[in-house]
């Protein structure tokens, strides 16, 4: 599979008000999230498109994350084939974390990224 025509955007990028899709699992987004973003797990996308499509529907661009960028790659290349304008962020919470971009947690305890 071949992510070379993957529109991807450095974490840098993120618009502070950008519509952050985190397609990690439950445990990883318990861990620590971007404040404000849609959480889909890739497990259940299929399913659950629908709010995606739902948040975009305003022609925002999602910008797709997990934890490194792998999985969030397969997404945006999913939304990208959906007619959804989607990018990949690059290095994920990873580079997210690293870049010093906030984190938050829903039970207010210190957020890390698993």
């Amino acid at each position: 599979m071949s992510f070379a025509q993957l529109p991807a955007v450095d974490v840098a990028a993120v618009p502070s008000d950008a519509l952050v899709l985190d397609v990690r699992e439950d445990d990883e987004w318990a861990a620590g999230h971007v404040e404000g973003a849609l959480h889909i797990p890739m497990s259940d996308f299929v399913a659950r498109f629908g709010e995606v499509t739902e948040a975009v529907a305003d022609g925002r661009r999602a910008f797709v994350m997990c934890r490194v960028g792998g999985r969030s790659a397969q997404v945006t290349q999913y939304l990208v084939q959906q007619g959804i304008d989607a990018a990949n962020v690059e290095g994920g919470m990873q580079a997210w974390d690293g870049a010093g971009r906030p984190m938050v947690t829903d039970n207010g305890s210190a957020a890390f990224v698993l």
